[in-house]
């Protein structure tokens, strides 16, 4: 498989397609709770502060009403007056208190402010600003983006006046980092836990898949007895098995049917066509019986290949024994059914022991150099060689050959690829399937490549 495939098979397998998805639905849902989280908190700080903010107004209101506007004098910008001078019955709880919005004192390190005759009035608290000015606007002493403001109208000695007051934002906007510092590496970490969680999880339900898979990719027509493996989780995918096995059960039955009608049918044939041979044989020579003798060769060689086929499906245990590749292909060689024009070359090497049927590899041999003879112009050529830890068979001969796209096709049970040669001139399309299905039982395998066929088996160390 390419690797172009292969990463395309990844990405569409389940289970990262599920761990995907669980990832994202989880990042949404902490995003969404994230924002959430962080508005709902600013909200409430920032209520907190306004909140925090009116309180403080309305109880600097009483204070606020014993300070006389019309008693107030202006100062310069760091004058304060001495501590020993202040007025403990008249505290004006302000930072700037301003008359027509001029400021009638700057607040110096003291914290106090001086009135016209001479007394002064103590800061509490630096964030309340006093001012007759009711248009006058607090916005330049309290940046909205940094305290929240609350304002209070009150009547004062001197008249009607706005008290304002601050609370700073900054323990809003230090709780919001603080937020901000755990979300931005919680949110993926949590992301990685559930990405790893969700891939783990969804690996462990899909393994009694995986091993479904597994066997039914294994299970051939030879071993159809094999059962996919039933969880004991007793879910969706034991189900699954369980199905698998019922239709396992249904096919064997089936094939197994099958194998025995055609053993039986080629059987039962054997003897009528064998009578019926001895019969012609027997009967006057003429054109027809000629012709009849022939079609019967071809029905007992189609009921054999049929009987042997049904065998092989059969699986029946292989009676294996030490013998000599070579010998083997040189008996078989010369026994095959030979054309007069037609040469047979042998190149063996000796001592190429494998371990084997005997009357199945002779079946092999024959098939091999029946369809070399019938296709060959002029000459048939078998070679037996041993290479690394393989005994190699080759069959060969000057005919036309097969081409490439029709290599594999030509192991199809019934295939024959002249179909404009008489029928009596080539076989039923059996020959090589029996011949690969032999190679296979030995461990081996059958191909066509260059200008012959090739069956490589496992040598006897």
């Amino acid at each position: 498989m390419s690797p172009l495939r292969k990463a395309s098979a990844a990405l569409s397998s389940v289970r990262l397609r599920a761990t995907a998805a669980a990832t994202l639905v989880v990042a949404l849902a902490l995003g969404l709770a994230a924002l959430a989280l962080v508005a709902v908190l600013r909200g409430t700080l920032e209520n907190n502060a306004d909140a925090e903010a009116t309180r403080k107004a309305v109880a600097a209101a009483p204070y606020a009403q014993t300070l006389d506007f019309a008693r107030a004098t202006p100062l310069s910008p760091g004058v304060t007056a001495p501590a020993d001078t202040l007025d403990k019955s008249s505290i004006a709880i302000t930072k700037d208190v301003t008359k027509h919005g001029e400021p009638l004192a700057i607040v110096g390190k003291s914290g106090t402010v001086q009135l016209r005759d001479g007394t002064t009035a103590a800061i509490a608290d630096p964030d309340v600003l006093l001012t007759d000015d009711k248009s006058a606007s607090a916005t330049e002493w309290a940046a909205p983006q940094k305290y929240a403001v609350a304002g209070v109208e009150v009547a004062t000695v001197g008249g009607p006046a706005m008290l304002w007051s601050r609370v700073p934002l900054e323990g809003t906007e230090k709780a919001l980092q603080t937020l901000y510092s755990a979300l931005l590496p919680g949110v993926p970490a949590v992301l990685l836990v559930v990405a790893g969680m969700t891939w783990i999880s969804v690996g462990r339900a899909l393994a009694p898949v995986a091993a479904i898979r597994a066997k039914v990719a294994d299970i051939t027509a030879r071993d159809l007895h094999q059962r996919v493996p039933v969880p004991g989780s007793k879910d969706e995918i034991a189900s699954l098995a369980t199905t698998v096995n019922g239709t396992l059960d249904r096919l064997e039955t089936a094939v197994d049917t099958h194998k025995r009608f055609v053993a039986d049918a080629a059987h039962e044939l054997r003897s009528p066509i064998a009578t019926l041979r001895a019969r012609l044989e027997l009967a006057e020579p003429s054109e027809l019986t000629r012709e009849a003798l022939a079609d019967v060769e071809r029905l007992q060689s189609l009921a054999a290949d049929l009987l042997i086929l049904a065998k092989l499906d059969a699986g029946e245990p292989l009676r294996a024994a030490e013998l000599d590749l070579g010998q083997v292909a040189a008996e078989e060689s010369v026994r095959a059914r030979r054309r007069p024009e037609v040469r047979l070359e042998l190149d063996i090497e000796p001592d190429v022991v494998m371990k084997g049927s005997r009357a199945h590899l002779d079946r092999l041999m024959t098939n091999l150099a029946d369809n070399a003879v019938r296709h060959a112009a002029s000459t048939v050529r078998v070679l037996v060689r041993a290479e690394e830890d393989q005994a190699v068979l080759e069959v060969r001969d000057d005919g036309p050959g097969i081409p490439p796209e029709q290599r594999e096709a030509v192991f199809a049970r019934f295939t024959r690829l002249d179909e404009a040669r008489a029928r009596d001139a080539g076989g039923a399309g059996l020959g090589l399937p029996i011949a690969r299905d032999i190679a296979h039982l030995h461990g081996g395998t059958l191909v066509y490549a260059d200008s012959g066929f090739i069956a490589k088996f496992p040598l006897n160390h």
